[in-house]
């Protein structure tokens, strides 16, 4: 599974398969404008894989659709709502309100961070602390939306645990989000799981010519 497009200024790519031998994949992305010039950005790992990890993050993304404009954790909280008599999920959840900014919240063990252009390399920027639990099934108290700067160019990064967490090196900031979410999928996806990666990069306040 491949997808990639434009909403606004942000540029974004989707790239996913089954684990080898399976024809479902428990993993999930969505990419909804959220209104406001704000776009939302959302993986999901179903627990285990197969059609019933898949059923688990399908109800997640059908309340994320439906209530794009709430803040992340009434989210995060309406997904643990309609996960509860499922085998639940990692979630993650990521926000471009503006060029400047980047909101995100995840629970469980799905990756998101910022990469940027170093001097000589790739450098994180900012990685999202992940908070333990199981949406649907254990959801923490306290949910904490982190607010980071994000510049234009910057690459927003969210990926299951189906990829190998070390793949930031190899990307080419030059190419296209839909090369570089493609590139780590092909190169970085483990034998053992389904895997997902979602790229997205703001590419600059888009004002209309007066």
């Amino acid at each position: 599974m491949r997808d990639d497009g434009y909403i606004g200024a942000v540029e974004w790519a989707v790239a996913g398969r089954a684990l080898p031998g399976q024809k479902v994949s428990g993993d999930r992305s969505m990419v909804l404008d959220a209104g406001g010039g704000a776009v939302l950005f959302a993986v999901l790992d179903g627990l285990g894989h197969g059609s019933a990890a898949g059923e688990a993050a399908d109800r997640a993304t059908q309340v994320l659709s439906e209530n794009r404009a709430e803040p992340l954790d009434v989210l995060m909280v309406l997904c643990h709502r309609a996960m509860s008599d499922t085998r639940g999920a990692a979630v993650a959840l990521a926000l471009f309100s503006s060029e400047d900014q980047l909101h995100w919240l995840g629970v469980g063990n799905v990756e998101s961070r910022v990469v940027t252009a170093g001097p000589g390399k790739l450098v994180v920027r900012a990685t999202a602390l992940l908070t333990g639990g199981i949406v649907g099934y254990l959801l923490p108290p306290n949910l904490q939306t982190q607010t980071v700067s994000v510049r234009p160019g910057d690459l927003l990064l969210m990926s299951t645990d189906g990829i190998v967490d070390d793949f930031v090196d190899g990307i080419d900031l030059a190419t296209s989000a839909a090369d570089i979410a493609g590139g780590i999928l092909d190169r970085h996806a483990k034998d053992t799981d389904d895997a997902l990666v979602l790229a997205a990069r703001h590419r600059g306040r888009t004002d209309p010519v007066p």
